[in-house]
């Protein structure tokens, strides 16, 4: 089944929703899933170098007030995925433009799965700016690719306008908040949905599937 899923990597409601699929896909041992990951950029204007955290956190929630109720709703929802959040490390925002790339690198390899979850990781749990190639080039040793080769394709910058049209792709199909996933090219819906949600949606295309192939 395929199923797209539009993210970024510095939404933390993405990586819950990446936890909670993986629980969805769990439960439906049977279903054989092809995964795309669609970039999808929350913060295209933020510069390649990112910001100082601090300063972007509160240039878009305005109070300390704002910031603690956002992380804390993160911490609370992250607790039953495993995910212990750790936004006291985090000293920068990064652009995401980088990490998209270097999923995209791990098309075809069979580690972009674990790609995509080792950068939520450096991110959310270790604080690491996933912006640095330096960065990004252990998460790809760690996830059994070429190190070396995966800095240089980042560094050579030609997976940059991929990203960004796939980002002005995910815009024109109306997507306006991730994640956001779609189930066998017909069945959308957006947010960090529970697992149950999920597998409603995942025996909706099966049976449609099954449907189609009697007819």
């Amino acid at each position: 089944m395929r199923i797209d899923v539009i993210f970024d990597t510095v939404c933390p409601w993405c990586y819950i929703g990446k936890r909670r699929l993986d629980r969805a896909l769990a439960a439906r041992p049977d279903v054989v899933p092809d995964i795309r990951w669609r970039s999808f950029l929350l913060n295209p204007e933020i510069p390649h170098e990112g910001l100082d955290r601090q300063q972007y956190l509160e240039r878009k929630f305005g109070s300390t007030y704002r910031i603690h109720r956002v992380h804390g709703a993160a911490m609370l929802a992250g607790q039953p995925e495993g995910i212990a959040f750790d936004f006291e490390a985090m000293t920068r925002t990064p652009s995401s433009i980088l990490s998209h790339q270097l999923i995209q690198y791990a098309i075809g390899s069979g580690h972009q799965g674990e790609v995509v979850e080792a950068i939520f990781r450096a991110y959310f749990v270790e604080g690491l700016d996933i912006g640095d190639v330096a960065v990004l080039r252990r998460v790809a040793k760690s996830c059994g690719l070429p190190g070396n080769e995966a800095a240089d394709y980042l560094r050579g910058g030609t997976g940059t306008v991929a990203v960004q049209a796939e980002h002005g792709r995910m815009q024109r199909l109306g997507v306006s908040g991730v994640p956001c996933y779609i189930f066998d090219e017909r069945y959308a819906i957006s947010g960090a949905q529970e697992p149950d949600i999920l597998v409603r949606l995942i025996d909706i295309a099966r049976e449609s599937q099954l449907e189609a192939a009697s007819s």
